[in-house]
């Protein structure tokens, strides 16, 4: 995915999470039990976040075009978000309790993302992209 591609996925995740929390302090405050309500807004919490590391994303693999490493973070946020973000709003609506086990899947992707972003930064040189193999 180019950069725009990542700002356009970052734009959109942040509408869904000023959406979701929105329904949370609307529609869910008295639907929901206070635990499930507070695990919603965690995701909702969490992916606004992301939101904003993929503007990073899309600025970091504009301004290193050859990085690989910036590609990956945009691609491992946007899966965190979907895992983490995902799994605790189903969980949170459902009840699902198995569903807990998908969301450090989405952690470790998101923490992932930050690490390969942080690789996209370094100096070129041999070392400027750690996953290009060179």
């Amino acid at each position: 995915m180019r950069g725009d591609g990542f700002f356009r996925a970052g734009a959109t995740s942040a509408f869904v999470a000023v959406l979701a929390g929105a329904f949370a302090a609307h529609a869910l405050r008295t639907r929901l039990e206070p635990d499930a309500l507070s695990v919603f807004e965690t995701g909702a919490r969490y992916q606004m976040y992301h939101a904003f590391a993929l503007f990073a994303a899309s600025w970091a693999v504009r301004r290193c075009p050859p990085s690989r490493a910036a590609r990956a973070a945009g691609w491992l946020f946007l899966a965190g978000i979907v895992l983490f973000s995902g799994s605790l709003y189903l969980l949170a609506l459902s009840g699902m309790r198995w569903l807990g086990a998908i969301t450090p899947i989405g952690g470790v992707a998101l923490l992932l993302g930050w690490l390969c972003l942080a690789m996209a930064s370094w100096p070129s040189g041999s070392r400027s992209d750690p996953l290009s193999g060179s």
